[in-house]
């Protein structure tokens, strides 16, 4: 799944170079491209490298996210950053309607999904206002230019009322679990990817936490952005978290029509 990169205010994040060196993780336009590139290169076996890696764990993290949405038949929902389609076909099988968004044109040619998908930003999303009922992104958020732009994209394009539910990975809070997490995502995690796919992707996944705001930071940042009800939920002991929120159902002024 493709996303843009992460804003400048964030910790500052370092990745492995080629020569084993640690340096800056890119950022702005830079990780625009970066990131593009990157997830274009990895695409015919990204699937593969998901279900490995996470012991198809990920196939629950959708099916829990997909339920922590809550819709009515038939609602419309956006995919943001879909990639190959994972989502967007879990949508559809749930009886919703599904339309998917990517920057990297090569996930999309590997997309195998029903939904429309389109090619774009996920700061400047190619939808009308109050277009959707819902939006959902998997394993997407560190990887924003800026967060903050990106939930106000989804308040405008999001119907009052609906709903969201975001993904991406997290810390577990247990100091025995998080230690074993450390060594699998920071070490085998690259190894597999860099076995079945591109090692440099695979060194970037584990570096790529650090673009993650403090929880507090990514739910007020919501709540500016229009929605309400934000809860995080921690999954499979806390190395997946589970962002939803309600979008905020705005109360007429007195010049409007109730």
């Amino acid at each position: 799944m493709t996303r843009t990169a992460a804003r400048a205010d964030q910790p500052a994040a370092r990745a492995d170079t080629p020569a084993g060196k640690l340096a800056p993780l890119p950022s702005g336009d830079e990780k625009v491209r970066v990131v593009r590139a990157m997830f274009d290169t990895i695409a015919p076996r990204y699937d593969l490298v998901n279900r490995v890696m996470t012991f198809r764990l990920d196939v629950r993290w959708r099916r829990q996210a997909l339920d922590a949405l809550g819709l009515g038949p038939g609602a419309l929902v956006l995919d943001v950053a879909t990639g190959t389609g994972d989502l967007c076909r879990d949508l559809i099988a749930r009886g919703y309607g599904a339309i998917g968004v990517d920057l990297s044109l090569g996930m999309l040619r590997h997309a195998t999904t029903d939904a429309p998908l389109v090619q774009g930003d996920a700061l400047c999303l190619p939808l009308p206002a109050a277009s959707v009922e819902g939006a959902v992104s998997g394993f997407a958020l560190r990887n924003f230019v800026d967060l903050g732009s990106f939930f106000d994209e989804l308040g405008r394009v999001v119907r009052a009322g609906g709903r969201i539910a975001l993904l991406d990975v997290a810390q577990p809070p247990n100091p025995v679990l998080r230690a074993g997490h450390a060594v699998y995502f920071g070490h085998v995690v690259p190894r597999i990817g860099g076995w079945l796919s591109d090692p440099a992707a695979y060194r970037y996944l584990p570096r790529s936490v650090a673009y993650l705001p403090e929880p507090a930071v990514v739910a007020g940042r919501l709540r500016s952005a229009g929605f309400g009800a934000v809860k995080r939920t921690l999954l499979s002991g806390g190395i997946t978290q589970l962002i939803t929120a309600t979008r905020v159902v705005t109360a007429p002024t007195s010049g409007e029509r109730r």
